[in-house]
């Protein structure tokens, strides 16, 4: 693993009002991931892990500090920016998959490149690698109803990476999983991070899902606790 910092959160803080009142889900939180990390975020409800899970991902911009990711300040970033770098530096991955039912899982895994200028080879070569690398090259022309609940969530990650980007956020990937589906898709995850240098960001609230990570962190009511290396 690279001890480079991909992200490097700095005093960052988020505000919203609810009503008359101001919430605030983050309070002044530092963190540096390092390049090809696998983070696992634990805590209650409210503790502000998935408002820091749509920092990282540029879905959701912050009140205050800096939010540094592979050496841009995407704070800083406009709207407009912040979506086309969005668009090449993060992949998300859904509890609920978030596939199109119409679609099979190649039309699936194509969409973001569709945004993109890439050549129909060039989308064909990076679709057909990313569905090799989540192990369902063979399943490539399935619709979702056609397939499992593990092997949907692979194609959600297949989709996540088609673009290539450093970073991967997972709000509870394996939430909707039986026991053996989710730990193939924690062992797919594992081996993103360890073989491809992907740095991976994972909400969840199961502790057996956690191991899965290289560190775990535990946040409370916009703070973080600890950080606990786990067991290779």
């Amino acid at each position: 693993m690279n001890a480079s910092p991909l992200i490097h959160c700095h005093h960052l803080t988020k505000h919203y009002r609810k009503g008359k009142q101001q919430v605030t889900p983050l309070q002044a939180l530092d963190l540096k991931v390092p390049r090809g990390e696998f983070l696992a975020l634990m805590g209650p409800s409210g503790s502000g892990k998935t408002t820091l899970l749509n920092l990282i991902a540029g879905i959701d911009s912050p009140s205050e500090g800096e939010l540094i990711i592979d050496g841009q300040d995407i704070s800083q970033l406009s709207r407009g920016k912040l979506s086309r770098w969005r668009a090449q530096h993060v992949g998300y991955i859904f509890q609920l998959y978030h596939l199109i039912p119409v679609l099979s899982a190649y039309e699936n895994v194509e969409l973001p490149l569709l945004l993109d200028s890439f050549s129909g080879r060039e989308r064909r070569e990076r679709v057909e690698l990313a569905l090799r690398l989540v192990g369902l090259e063979d399943r490539m022309h399935h619709k979702p109803k056609e397939l499992s609940g593990g092997q949907e969530q692979r194609v959600a990650i297949a989709r996540a990476l088609v673009a290539d980007p450093p970073l991967l956020v997972a709000d509870e990937p394996t939430g909707d999983l039986d026991r053996d589906a989710a730990a193939s898709v924690l062992q797919l995850l594992q081996e993103l991070s360890r073989e491809h240098g992907k740095t991976i960001v994972m909400v969840t609230h199961d502790p057996k899902a956690a191991e899965a990570a290289d560190r775990l962190l535990h946040l409370e009511k916009g703070k973080l606790l600890e950080s606990e290396a786990l067991p290779a």
